[in-house]
């Protein structure tokens, strides 16, 4: 993986955790850094787009609500929040850990946050997909002699 497709990850991690969860590992990863809002966290719509049969032609499927923030930290990294919901403490949250994932704090911030999350949403799919599968039908076809 290189730098652009292990930040896109983090950040879509951050992004879809609850925000519960969110909380708990940042209170487990017990950083305060100092910061600096370069873009106070603020609340706004953005239009979410869907493709039939994931296919298809794009169509607007309809809006979807979004807090963002950026922020940067003293020793000048940026850091950057986009969420979904109207939660601006989790925007924070996930701005000051992508700026820590960017720095020498970086594994410490992987291991109590980021594979923390990463394990719940596993746990998560696999339930999902367990759900999904007990109501899956298997269509079989029998053939009939005529005798």
């Amino acid at each position: 993986m290189n730098e652009t497709t292990d930040r896109r990850s983090w950040l879509g991690l951050l992004a879809k955790a609850p925000e519960e969860a969110l909380d708990a590992c940042w209170t487990d990863l017990g950083e305060s850094p100092e910061f600096s809002w370069l873009r106070t966290p603020e609340i706004g719509g953005v239009m979410v787009r869907g493709r039939a049969g994931a296919t298809g032609a794009p169509f607007n499927l309809g809006e979807m609500t979004v807090t963002r923030c950026a922020l940067r930290l003293g020793d000048g990294t940026v850091g950057h929040g986009y969420v979904q919901g109207r939660s601006t403490r989790k925007a924070e949250r996930a701005a000051l850990c992508d700026a820590l994932l960017q720095g020498p704090k970086a594994g410490a911030v992987r291991a109590h946050v980021l594979k923390p999350l990463a394990e719940q949403a596993e746990i998560a799919r696999q339930a999902r997909a367990a759900r999904a599968a007990a109501t899956k039908v298997d269509f079989f076809t029998m053939v009939r002699g005529e005798d």
